[in-house]
C-alpha cells in the first residue's frame, strides 16, 4: 500500500494523541508544562493548509469513486464488484449535486492564498472539473447515447471481458450480477434516447445502423442460439470458469452452477434489454434521413457545438479560428509532403503519390491472418525501438507493461482507428494499443510506425501510465482527463519519435505527415460540418484530396466526426500548445534547457487543461531560471 504524505500526518498526529493520553500525570505542574507538553509538541505536526487539502480530497474522490462501480473495477478494485452504473437522468443529476457541494464545502474550508503551487493546481483542476461537468448538464439531452464508435451497449460487454478479472468463485458470481446491471443500464438509456429523441436530438442514421451491428453480434451465437458458435459474452464466460476448474479454485459442479445462472441471466435479462433495444434501432433507422447533419442543425446546436469545443479544446478558441489554424497546418504539411514526394525521386504531382502510397502493394499487409499477425508483430518492433530511446528523452518512465492486441470481433469496424486502453495503476492489467485489422488494406504500413508511437511509447501509455502512477499529487488528479491534453500529447510523440531516431524510410516519416495531416484536416472538416454547413460528402472529399487515407478509414473518420462534435479538434490544438510551450522554454532558458525535464514536467502533473498545463510549464521555466541565478 502506498502512503501519502497526508496519511503519514494523519497517522502520527493519532500517535500522537495515544502517547499523550498514556502519559502520567505529575504532581509538580512546573515539570508537566516543561517537559510533557514539548514532548507532545515534538510528535504533533500540525497540517499545513495544503496537507489538510490534500486529504480533503483524498475522501472526497474516494466518495466519487464509489459512485462509480465501473470506474473501480478499470483502477483495478473489486468494490461492488457485482453492480454497474447507475445510468438514469436522477443518478447523473445526483452526482452532479454531489459535485456542487463539494465546491461549496472546497471554497468555504480552504484558504487559497496559503497552499503551496503544487495543491493550488488541484484546488484549480477541481473547481474546473466541476464547471466543466455543470456546462455539459446543460446539453444532456444532447448526447448520442447509441453509437457505432463508444456506445455503453457495447463497452459494457467489453468490460466484462477484458476489465471484470475472475480470481475466485466469487468474482464470476458478481460477473453473473453484472449481466443484470448491463440489461438495467442499456433499458436506462434506451429511455434516455427516447427523452433525447422528442427533444429534437438524434445521432445520423449511421450511427443506429453501426450501433445495430454490434447489438447483433453480441445477440448472434450460444446461448441465444441453439446452434453456431458461442456468442462474445458466453465464450468469455466458459473460458473464465474454464480457467478457475483448471486452477483447482471450483469444483465441476460449482462450475456448471455458475454456468447455468449465467446463461439464465444472458438469455432472460440481456437479451431482454438488448432485443428491446435492437427492436428500437430498428424502429429508428426507418424514419431517420439518409443525409448526415452537424451538430448545429440540432436544437440550440451553434451554443452546443461552441462548448463541444470549449471542452475538447480547454481553450476559448471560436470555431472560425479552428478551422483557419486547420487551414495554414494543412498548407505547412503539404509543402512538406511535397518535399519527401520529391526526395524520394516520384517525377508525378501530389495526388498521383497519394495513389502510389494507396495502391502500391509493397504498402499493404495480406488481408490474412499471416498479414494480421506481421501488423502487431511490426508494431511490437517498432515499440521495442522506440522503447530504448526513452530514457534519454525522459526522467521518468512508466512502470505498466504494453501490449499490442486485435480488436475484438464483435466490435471491429474496417478502417476504424486505433486505440488505447489504459492499463491499471498497480500494472496488474497491462496498457493495451488496440489495432483494427478486419481490411488490412485501411491499415497501410508506410503510416503504422506513427500511429504506434501515438498509441503507444512516448505517447498515451507513457502519459496515462505516469499519470496513474504517480504519488506526488491527489489521486484525482492521477485519473483526469482532457482530450486536448492526453491527445496532444500523443501527436506531439509522433513529431519527437523523429528526434527519437524513428521513420528511417522516408515512406515511414511520409506516413508520420499524413498522421499530423490526419489531425489538422480534423479542424477543417469537423468545424466545416458541426459550423459551417458542410455534408458529409463535401468533408469526405476534402480528406480525400489532402490525405492518401484509404476511403474506408477516411469515411469511418468523418463518421466519426460526426457523432461526437468537436472531439476531434483537441489532437493538433494540444500538439501545438505542447510545441509553443517547449519553444517558450527552449528560448527562455538557453543552454538551461534540458528535454528531459520538460517532459516530466509536461507528464508528472497529470492530465491538465491547458491553461493549467501552461502555468505550469511557466513555473518550472521560472524555477530553473531562479536556480541558475543563485
Amino acid at each position: 500500500m502506498r502512503y501519502s504524505p497526508v496519511a503519514k500526518s494523519v497517522l502520527a498526529i493519532s500517535i500522537a494523541v495515544a502517547l499523550s493520553a498514556c502519559q502520567p500525570k505529575s504532581d509538580n505542574q512546573n515539570n508537566s508544562s516543561s517537559t510533557a507538553v514539548p514532548a507532545a509538541a515534538a510528535v504533533v505536526k500540525e497540517q499545513s493548509e495544503s496537507e489538510r487539502l490534500s486529504q480533503w480530497f483524498e475522501q472526497k474522490y474516494e466518495q466519487q469513486l464509489q459512485m462509480s462501480p465501473l470506474r473501480l473495477t478499470a483502477l483495478g478494485r473489486k468494490d461492488k464488484y457485482h453492480e454497474i452504473d447507475d445510468m438514469s437522468a436522477q443518478a447523473e443529476q445526483e452526482q452532479l449535486a454531489w459535485f456542487e457541494a463539494s465546491v461549496v464545502e472546497l471554497k468555504a474550508g480552504f484558504d487559497y492564498s496559503k497552499l503551496d503551487t503544487e495543491a493550488k493546481t488541484s484546488y484549480d483542476l477541481w473547481l474546473y472539473q466541476f464547471e466543466r461537468a455543470k456546462e455539459a448538464a446543460t446539453f444532456r439531452d444532447h448526447s448520442y447515447w447509441f453509437n457505432q464508435m463508444r456506445g455503453m451497449h457495447s463497452s459494457l460487454p467489453q468490460m466484462l471481458i477484458n476489465f471484470h478479472k475472475v480470481d475466485n468463485q466469487q468474482d464470476m458470481q458478481a460477473y453473473i450480477s453484472r449481466i443484470a446491471g448491463v440489461a438495467k443500464a442499456i433499458a436506462d438509456l434506451q429511455q434516455r434516447a427516447i427523452v433525447s429523441a422528442k427533444a429534437g436530438v438524434r445521432p445520423p442514421r449511421f450511427a443506429y445502423e453501426g450501433a445495430l451491428v454490434q447489438v447483433n453480434n453480441l445477440l448472434k451465437g450460444q446461448p441465444f442460439a441453439k446452434e453456431g458458435a458461442d456468442s462474445p459474452l458466453w465464450s468469455d464466460i466458459n473460458s473464465k470458469i474454464d480457467a478457475l476448474v483448471k486452477a483447482d479454485k471450483i469444483s465441476n459442479d460449482a462450475a456448471n452452477e455458475l454456468r447455468n445462472n449465467a446463461k439464465t441471466a444472458l438469455t432472460s435479462q440481456f437479451q431482454a434489454a438488448y432485443t428491446a433495444l435492437q427492436q428500437y434501432l430498428q424502429a429508428e433507422i426507418a424514419t431517420m434521413p439518409v443525409e448526415a447533419h452537424g451538430a448545429s442543425a440540432l436544437p440550440d446546436g451553434v451554443a452546443f457545438y461552441n462548448l463541444r469545443l470549449k471542452q475538447s479544446t480547454t481553450t476559448n478558441l471560436s470555431a472560425d479560428e479552428i478551422h483557419q489554424i486547420g487551414l495554414d497546418e494543412v498548407a505547412r504539411l503539404t509543402a512538406e509532403m511535397i518535399a519527401i514526394k520529391n526526395k524520394v525521386g516520384f517525377t508525378g504531382d501530389l495526388k498521383a503519390f497519394f495513389h502510389f502510397i494507396k495502391t502500391d502493394d509493397q504498402f499493404v499487409y495480406p488481408d490474412t491472418d499471416e498479414g494480421r499477425e506481421a501488423y502487431i508483430k511490426d508494431s511490437e518492433a517498432y515499440l521495442a525501438f522506440i522503447g530504448e530511446k526513452l530514457p534519454q528523452y525522459f526522467g521518468i518512465l512508466p512502470k505498466a507493461k504494453l501490449v499490442v492486441k486485435r480488436v475484438e470481433a464483435f466490435r471491429e469496424q474496417p478502417g476504424a482507428a486505433q486505440h488505447y486502453s489504459a492499463g491499471t495503476p498497480d500494472g496488474s492489467r497491462p496498457g493495451v494499443y488496440y489495432a483494427h485489422l478486419s481490411d488490412m488494406k485501411a491499415m497501410p504500413k508506410n503510416e503504422m510506425e506513427a500511429i504506434a508511437y501515438h498509441e503507444g511509447s512516448p505517447g498515451h501509455h507513457m502519459q496515462i501510465s505516469i499519470a496513474q502512477e504517480l504519488e506526488s499529487v491527489p489521486k484525482f488528479r492521477t485519473q483526469a482527463r482532457f482530450t486536448a491534453y492526453s491527445e496532444g500529447w500523443g501527436l506531439y510523440s509522433e513529431l519527437l519519435a523523429k528526434e527519437m531516431g524513428a521513420y528511417q524510410s522516408p515512406y515511414s516519416d511520409f506516413g508520420r505527415l499524413v498522421t499530423e495531416m490526419w489531425r489538422a484536416v480534423r479542424l477543417v472538416v469537423d468545424t466545416g460540418m458541426h459550423a459551417k454547413g458542410w455534408t458529409e460528402q463535401q468533408a469526405v472529399d476534402y480528406f480525400i484530396e489532402k490525405t492518401p487515407v484509404a476511403k474506408a478509414a477516411v469515411v469511418s473518420e468523418v463518421r466519426r466526426y460526426l457523432v461526437m462534435p468537436g472531439q476531434a479538434t483537441s489532437y493538433k490544438i494540444g500538439m501545438l500548445k505542447i510545441l509553443q510551450l517547449r519553444s517558450m522554454a527552449q528560448q527562455q532558458l538557453g543552454d538551461k534547457f534540458d528535454i528531459r525535464a520538460f517532459h516530466d514536467t509536461v507528464l508528472n502533473g497529470g492530465a491538465l487543461p491547458l491553461e493549467l498545463l501552461e502555468k505550469r510549464v511557466q513555473q518550472w521555466v521560472d524555477s530553473v531560471k531562479a536556480t541558475s541565478a543563485v
